[in-house]
């Protein structure tokens, strides 16, 4: 079902029409720019419940990944001695939990929140497509305060920012565009089946080591790696450290398969979602 806005005349009232889907393709992307402020509402609203009355406030956002560098620095680098192409190994390890980071709590924030906003959703129209995408785009605060921390241990240990870092942005984006593809296909999934917000966390955590955040991509067999960059974040992960680092040379063949791989996940999960989003108040 879609909700048409048409102009009228200032002496008229607004006429709005609601219509059935046209067919499996019917998308209505359109109705999300219509409702770009409700997006943005819900965006400052998910900002502001998560630091409100909190003790620490922003502060979270560092301490998360300072404190998961911290173990991986004792565990990885101190006791297992994991090789790091030369980099210091905090700052090594930062580099990768950086962008995981944001990626596995945007997946979080999409995956669940359909049911977390289930009274606005069985009370209010509006394209629903916008949930997941304020889920997706809020967490991008706590990456830039962190990245922040980054800046300071980089200094710390003597690495100097390149132009390079502008590539960062760009894969922030590509990160972004692989959360909501999943966001879209768990979303819809999480209102069925409740037990989804259990595994997550459980598939977000082995995800992580099957990513190269604790160990370097030079690590993975040679015969192995083109099997192992089917994992779209091995292409952002290695990317970040390319941009952080200016070491060598970026992986453009990880990148390529991430791409390949969110455009088809991204499409069938807008298909997907648009299909479920029909039965989303009835059964949630």
């Amino acid at each position: 079902m879609s909700v048409e806005a048409h102009p009228a005349p200032a002496t008229a009232q607004q006429i709005v029409e609601i219509r059935p889907d046209r067919g499996w393709l019917d998308l209505d992307l359109g109705a999300v720019w219509r409702y770009r402020e409700l997006l943005v509402v819900l965006m400052l609203r998910d900002i502001q419940v998560l630091y409100k009355q909190a003790l620490l406030g922003a502060a979270w956002a560092i301490l998360q990944p300072v404190f998961a560098v911290v173990i991986f620095t004792i565990v990885f680098g101190y006791f297992a001695r994991m090789p790091t192409d030369g980099i210091p190994y905090p700052v090594f390890a930062f580099a990768g939990v950086l962008p995981w980071t944001y990626f596995a709590e945007a997946v979080r924030r999409s995956g669940t929140g359909l049911v977390n906003d289930a009274e606005l959703v069985r009370k209010v129209y509006f394209p629903r497509l916008i949930m997941p995408l304020a889920n997706v785009i809020s967490p991008l605060l706590d990456f830039v305060i962190a990245f922040c921390v980054l800046l300071v241990l980089m200094a710390f240990y003597g690495i100097a920012p390149s132009w390079k870092m502008l590539v960062i942005p760009p894969l922030m984006v590509i990160s972004a565009l692989l959360a909501l593809s999943i966001g879209l296909w768990l979303g819809p999934i999480n209102v069925r089946f409740r037990d989804i917000k259990h595994t997550l966390p459980f598939i977000i955590q082995i995800w992580m080591y099957a990513s190269p955040i604790v160990y370097p991509l030079s690590m993975v067999p040679a015969q192995w790696q083109g099997l192992y960059s089917l994992n779209p974040m091995v292409g952002v992960i290695e990317g970040f450290r390319w941009a952080v680092f200016n070491q060598g040379e970026p992986n453009f063949a990880a990148l390529a398969v991430s791409g390949v791989v969110i455009i088809f996940l991204l499409a069938g999960g807008l298909v997907f979602f648009r299909r479920m989003e029909r039965t989303f108040a009835d059964v949630i």
